[in-house]
Formats: structure tokens, sequence, C-alpha cells
């Protein structure tokens, strides 16, 4: 029985490279359903931003996906009948999860979307409940971990 992307990632997966890393998120890009929140929990360097430009790759995005530390979120829509909107948020300048209503970030909520937040632990108030969380680690031999909650 072929094991789906949902099982893989609960069992947890060990990646030795971006490349992996990308290609794994374009596996669960596939698999998702439409307006979904996934939340990305790791320190500094684990790969949040390479996971969701994996997830953009899998949506068939094809701009470059960079962190939005400083901007806190970027918008990506896809193009075509079938495109979906990324909204790539960084929460780790956010104190709070009532600054996001600053942001207006629910305007850009149209469906389909995929939220991804890096540090989510900022805006935990704000998350829906069926929010997907992922543990993002490093190995000491540099390898990435990933985990589906």
């Amino acid at each position: 029985m072929a094991t789906n992307i949902y099982d893989k990632l609960r069992a947890g997966v060990v990646t030795s490279s971006a490349a992996e890393t990308q290609t794994l998120a374009g596996e669960l890009a596939a698999a998702l359903p439409a307006d979904i929140v996934l939340a990305l929990h790791g320190n500094l360097g684990v790969g949040k931003t390479t996971f969701v430009q994996g997830l953009a790759r899998g949506f068939g995005l094809t701009e470059p996906i960079t962190s939005p530390t400083f901007t806190i979120f970027t918008l990506h829509r896809g193009k075509g009948p079938s495109a979906r909107t990324l909204i790539h948020l960084d929460a780790y300048r956010l104190e709070h999860a009532n600054q996001l209503d600053d942001l207006m970030l629910e305007d850009f909520l149209t469906p389909p979307y995929c939220l991804a937040v890096e540090w989510p632990e900022n805006v935990a108030a704000w998350l829906p409940p069926q929010t997907l969380h992922f543990e993002l680690g490093i190995m000491p031999d540099e390898r990435h971990t990933l985990r589906l909650r």
C-alpha cells in the first residue's frame, strides 16, 4: 500500500539538500486542499523559506520566493483557471496576533489560497483550528528534518 504524503510527513522525513526539501513540499502542494494555513515551526536556518519555495513550485508559481522578513508578507498569485494564491507570512517581527489586523492580511485570502506562516508562535491566537503545523529542524550532520504534527 502506498503511503500518502500526509502519512509520510507525520512519520517525519529527513532531507539531505534544499532540492529534496523543495521536492517534498511540491508533493505536499499537490495534495493540499484549497484555503489552507500552514504553520512552519523551527529555528532560524532550518529551511522554512526553502519549504515555501517548494510549495510555490508545486502550485506552478515560477517567480522567485524569498523570505519576507522585512516586508512581513508577500503575495504570489498563480495564473490560469486552476491557479492558487500563495501568501508567505514571516511573523518573526510581530509581537502579537492583533498586529495582523493592521496588515489587512485577510483581504488577500481569496480562494483558493495557501497561507504559509513562518514563526507562527508569534501569531498563534490568529491561526485557524484547521492549521497544519510542521516542525522543521537540523540534525548534527546538517540534514534537515520535517514532521507534520
